[in-house]
């Protein structure tokens, strides 16, 4: 079974581990560019953007939803859910702007995984090529040393082919190191963006969410309190009348 192994492994090389690294390098380096374009699509203030949001809040509700559906980021996709169900009172809308958040957490992870994947197993596919380059190269010098005492010259000159072939083995590490470091490098930038945005959005939500509670405490009672407080029987009182007739 080992030399089978040994023969399958040599006989397709460590030319093929190479080529899927520079496969999956292209890959990464298109996921990079997705991501870094959708990341800046989304760009804006956020101090203007939550100052607008109080200002407009105080005005009307209408043009608080114009303000958070002209804006391009998600912290106002978000707030702009909770406001499209802000007569339905805090409750609702803190619900509505939690699954808006779910949503915009899913866009703003998409394909992370697979830049967090290459990241870590990149250096393994690399040294996996190195390993089959070396499994060749001691072949080779196993095939020379049983070569006849007349062709001493050719013995001699072994070691040096199999340095040769143990140092372009090699290769395939160092590919799979420098495939790795900017998959790696990427994925943490973008994983830190995304916790920027959601503390961002968990700002603007409870903006919004306070200024409903306190809009709310400012009503007053709800009309059934009101009815139930006139249903309450009231003390009898005495008239004028009834207390001269006493005397």
């Amino acid at each position: 079974l080992v030399n089978w192994l040994e023969q399958i492994m040599v006989g397709f090389g460590a030319g093929w581990v190479m080529w899927l690294l520079i496969g999956l390098s292209v890959l990464s380096v298109a996921v990079i560019l997705e991501r870094a374009w959708f990341f800046y699509s989304l760009r804006d203030d956020l101090d203007s953007l939550a100052r607008d949001l109080r200002r407009s809040l105080g005005r009307s509700l209408g043009e608080a939803k114009k303000r958070m559906d002209r804006s391009p980021s998600a912290e106002a996709a978000v707030v702009f859910a909770g406001l499209e169900v802000y007569d339905k009172g805090p409750s609702a809308a803190e619900e509505a702007m939690e699954g808006a958040k779910a949503l915009q957490r899913m866009k703003l992870e998409k394909r992370l995984v697979y830049l967090a994947t290459l990241g870590n197993n990149a250096p393994f596919i690399g040294l996996f090529g190195t390993v089959i380059g070396i499994i060749g190269a001691f072949q080779a010098l196993g095939e020379q040393a049983q070569v006849p005492l007349e062709q001493a010259a050719q013995q001699a000159l072994a070691p040096r082919l199999v340095m040769v072939s143990i140092s372009e083995a090699l290769v395939a590490t160092a590919v799979g190191i420098a495939v790795a470091i900017p998959a790696v490098a990427a994925n943490n930038y973008f994983q830190r963006a995304t916790k920027r945005i959601l503390a961002n959005t968990e700002a603007l939500t409870k903006v919004l969410l306070a200024h409903m509670k306190t809009e709310t405490a400012w009503v007053g009672p709800s009309p059934n309190a009101t009815a139930d407080e006139e249903d309450e029987p009231k003390p009898a009182r005495k008239s004028k009348r009834g207390k001269k007739s006493e005397d």
